[in-house]
């Protein structure tokens, strides 16, 4: 399946939520979703969730908006769901503690990027290093004490100058340090840490199927 190349702000009014796709604008009265909350296209009425919200819709509608939020093709999403299956734990909690330890998703948590797309870029330009090594894999999994940094040599680059000045409110697994433009795993992310609304369990049954 090719990736999608439309508008971002087409797809949170497809799936009806938030999913931060454009960094600030998203909290700005300029959101595609607070002016218009209708599904895109002719058939994009006030009612038309309403009418779907039923079975199997509700499963896949639930799958795409976790697929779209954190910006991942079919086939790599569904790897982390048979991956979340092979660990202890319960499916779903794991597999989207797998997504949060993305190497593109901790830039994003750590404020580095304005989204978790630009985060993608800033990775695979080779602007972050992991433990003082470069690495531009975006799905790059972190580790319990490693350290995710800009690389020194691109912290004058006029994207990160002004990240000594970062208030981002790291979740509570990652510990920021702006002076350094760096910041550390602490601990795996727990359920409690998604700040998006997933229900899991419906990406579970649609996948048991």
């Amino acid at each position: 399946m090719a990736k999608y190349s439309g508008a971002d702000c087409r797809l949170c009014r497809r799936e009806g939520c938030k999913l931060f796709l454009k960094g600030d604008r998203c909290v700005t009265g300029k959101c595609a979703l607070d002016r218009r909350p209708t599904i895109p296209g002719q058939h994009g009425s006030a009612n038309a969730r309403k009418k779907q919200a039923t079975g199997y819709v509700l499963q896949l509608r639930e799958k795409q908006k976790v697929k779209r939020a954190y910006g991942l093709l079919e086939k790599q999403f569904k790897e982390y769901y048979f991956e979340g299956k092979r660990q202890k734990g319960a499916t779903g909690e794991v597999m989207l503690s797998l997504l949060e330890r993305r190497l593109d998703n901790v830039v994003y948590r750590l404020g580095f990027g304005v989204s978790r797309a630009q985060c993608r870029q800033i990775v695979n330009h080779g602007h972050i290093t992991v433990n003082g090594k470069k690495v531009d894999i975006p799905s790059y999994q972190v580790k319990v004490g490693d350290v995710v940094a800009i690389r020194e040599s691109d912290r004058k680059i006029e994207l990160f100058k002004d990240l000594k000045d970062n208030k981002t409110m790291a979740p509570k697994w990652l510990k920021l340090d702006s002076s350094k433009q760096s910041g550390e795993v602490i601990a795996i992310p727990d359920r409690s840490d998604i700040d998006l609304n997933i229900a899991e369990h419906l990406i579970i049954e649609l996948y048991s199927r």
